[in-house]
């Protein structure tokens, strides 16, 4: 995947979970900025109980109506949250690529830095995670752009250089997987983060197995 394969992989992801079939005017992209700062804001304050859909509401200053035309409930608008969170992430790594030797050492380095990132908000990490682990076949959609834009931080932290192989597109995935699966297993105190460590360097030797 090239640069700017990723890069459109990114936006369109961002651009989902929102008011479904329609473009977005200026006027209701900065209506939606606002709702996730809300969301995020209480999130980071309070985890997932906290987010409570007329408090975001207010704290974004938008009829309760409003909010619930761009997110059905706090599941999608928790999702779009790490949307944006991951959507960040992938311009990080696109900004200052990981600089380890090898592509399991810079997908390593990546996902770690990712985790104390997380581990500084630990609030707002739960109430993403508990959102996915919450979603239904309703936030599908959202569920799968979360899963490819995962994938594509992977991918861009890799730097193959070229098109990755049936083997190294599985071991995306697992990444992927055990990566989440490692942040819930640390929010809900089941792994300390030396382990969650161990769990992402050893998922990404994957990328350079046979």
């Amino acid at each position: 995947m090239t640069p700017a394969a990723t890069s459109s992989s990114t936006a369109a992801a961002l651009a989902a979970a929102t008011l479904p079939g329609d473009e977005l005017t200026p006027r209701q992209a900065e209506r939606r900025q606002r709702i996730l700062r809300a969301s995020t804001a209480l999130a980071a304050r309070g985890g997932y109980e906290a987010v409570q859909m007329r408090e975001v509401a207010e704290g974004a200053d938008v009829a309760l109506g409003t909010l619930y035309r761009y997110f059905p409930s706090k599941v999608h608008l928790l999702v779009a949250v790490m949307l944006e969170q991951l959507g960040r992430l992938h311009e990080q790594v696109g900004r200052r690529p990981p600089a380890g030797e090898d592509p399991a050492a810079r997908v390593a380095e990546t996902l770690t830095q990712a985790f104390h990132a997380l581990g500084r908000e630990p609030r707002l990490a739960e109430a993403m995670v508990r959102a996915l682990s919450f979603a239904d076949r309703s936030v599908s959609r959202e569920v799968d752009e979360v899963s490819s834009l995962t994938s594509a931080i992977v991918l861009a932290a890799a730097r193959l250089g070229e098109e990755p192989t049936a083997a190294q597109q599985a071991a995306l995935r697992v990444i992927g997987h055990t990566w989440y699966a490692a942040l819930l297993a640390w929010l809900s105190g089941r792994a300390s983060p030396a382990e969650v460590r161990a769990d992402l360097h050893t998922a990404a030797r994957l990328l350079t197995l046979d």
